[in-house]
């Protein structure tokens, strides 16, 4: 049996900084990093929300007695996965755009928007989100997963819940607070591990592209 590793050509962390000075949603809780110094080791206590930086939504995020991140298995987090160029798109990634894209059942789409280009180092309200109707889309195609470069795949404060609620009734995981702006467009393979919490509304995790 061959049990040489596979070699990749490239391998891209686009995970967030977890530090005491990462940006998070408006009115979640901030990061705090206090380190202890003990007789012979040091740790850190370290607080911070369910959706700090990098994460995954579970279906309790948008329903009450919705499931925690247990209602989803590991691998939906691993394997193929495409990067679709949204960089054109001025305020939400409509059905139109999920459309032009040709987006298969069970694949993994992550949506690359003007959010990475503009960073993370500071909250923007104007950013790209997923639009209703083509979370509904999304959702009727049946993706294994949903990823985009902002902290939340909904406008900030708008009335239509369904990026969301369409995507977690469907049991498709939703990654938030991506940075892609050092990825092209195209096929990759994912590793994006939430922590195993039980129960939990969400989780952050450790996201990273292979090709």
């Amino acid at each position: 049996m061959n049990t040489a590793p596979h070699e990749y050509t490239e391998i891209i962390d686009i995970s967030l900084p977890l530090t005491q000075g990462t940006v998070v949603y408006p009115g979640n809780p901030e990061l705090t990093i206090e380190e202890k110094q003990g007789a012979t080791s040091t740790h850190s206590l370290i607080q911070m929300g369910s959706h700090t930086g990098t994460h995954v939504d579970a279906p309790k995020h948008a329903f009450v007695g919705g499931k925690g991140l247990e209602a989803f298995s590991s691998a939906q987090f691993v394997g193929p996965v495409r990067v679709l160029d949204c960089t054109h798109v001025s305020e939400k990634v409509t059905a139109t755009d999920i459309s032009g894209a040709h987006v298969q059942k069970g694949e993994r789409i992550l949506l690359k928007t003007k959010n990475s280009a503009r960073g993370f180092t500071e909250w923007y309200d104007d950013y790209v989100y997923l639009d209703g109707d083509a979370a509904d889309l999304l959702a009727e195609i049946a993706v294994a997963l949903v990823g985009i470069d902002a902290l939340s795949i909904k406008k900030r404060g708008g009335s239509d819940l369904r990026p969301h609620t369409a995507l977690l009734t469907a049991n498709i995981p939703i990654l938030e607070g991506i940075d892609l702006s050092q990825v092209s467009p195209g096929a990759y393979t994912l590793a994006c591990l939430p922590l195993k919490f039980t129960g939990t509304d969400g989780a952050p995790a450790r996201a990273v592209l292979f090709r």
